[in-house]
């Protein structure tokens, strides 16, 4: 798996350099603290109702749609140290039908994710991500936008090897500016999933919970944003979730 994610890397880096001699354009580079007070992720709730931090690490190559992230979350709390998590992630974005009302932006992600406290062949798997939004179909703002997700185990005889399936997101999102808070952008955000086979045998194949959340993106200078949100989900599969779940999410992002 190291060789697969040397090689990859390699690659995206080499396209990147031959773009970049055609366009200087800078290196971006992101870095991110998070603070959850739930880990939601596809619905589950995994850390229970302990907080949890996530930072992420993002270069973005020289504008070329091209980027590469480290990502590590961990829980707050004793008692999930198995279940920390380090995952390396290459993207790629870009848009198609620019000058068309059906303009589409879209992005594919392929993660790997690594637990270090557990053996590499307990619970490491692949995740492969397409997300596309339509940001100019509806007037006044109204983003629609879809994801589609692939989890597999990272190897043939792993102790997850029967947990690979497809993950469905359809979505809604709207910024709505706010004059009394000079001009600030409130993000409205609204989204439905559907779990396809992911989590294996014990989880359905059915529509698993939908995501209601408020977010505004406060800037502190030119390169620090600060972001507090607050998220209610909506459970609808008890194999994925029991409960209906409210969590608030703070974030600050620093951008070289």
């Amino acid at each position: 798996m190291k060789k697969e994610i040397l090689l990859t890397t390699a690659v995206l880096l080499g396209t990147a350099a031959l773009v970049y001699a055609e366009e200087a354009k800078e290196l971006s580079v992101t870095y991110d603290v998070t603070y959850m007070s739930k880990l939601l992720d596809k619905g589950g709730n995994y850390y229970g109702s302990k907080s949890a931090f996530l930072s992420t690490a993002e270069i973005d190559l020289w504008g070329t749609g091209f980027g590469l992230a480290l990502w590590h979350r961990r829980p707050n709390s004793s008692g999930f140290e198995n279940r920390e998590r380090l995952s390396f992630k290459a993207y790629y974005y870009d848009s198609v039908f620019e000058d068309e009302t059906y303009k589409m932006d879209y992005k594919f992600n392929w993660l790997y994710h690594n637990f270090p406290d557990q053996p590499k062949n307990a619970g490491n798997y692949n995740e492969m991500e397409l997300a596309v939004s339509w940001p100019e179909l509806f007037p006044g703002g109204l983003v629609p936008s879809y994801a589609v997700v692939y989890e597999h185990p990272a190897g043939s005889r792993y102790g997850n090897r029967n947990s690979a399936g497809w993950y469905h997101q359809f979505g809604l999102g709207y910024d709505l500016t706010v004059p009394e808070l000079s001009n600030q952008v409130l993000h409205l955000s609204a989204a439905v999933a559907y779990r396809d086979g992911l989590g294996g045998g014990p989880v359905d194949h059915d529509w698993s919970h939908a995501t209601f959340g408020v977010s505004m993106g406060f800037k502190i200078n030119s390169k620090l944003t600060f972001t507090p949100g607050l998220y209610h989900q909506v459970s609808m599969d008890d194999s994925v979730n029991e409960h209906d779940e409210t969590y608030s999410v703070f974030s600050l992002t620093y951008r070289f």
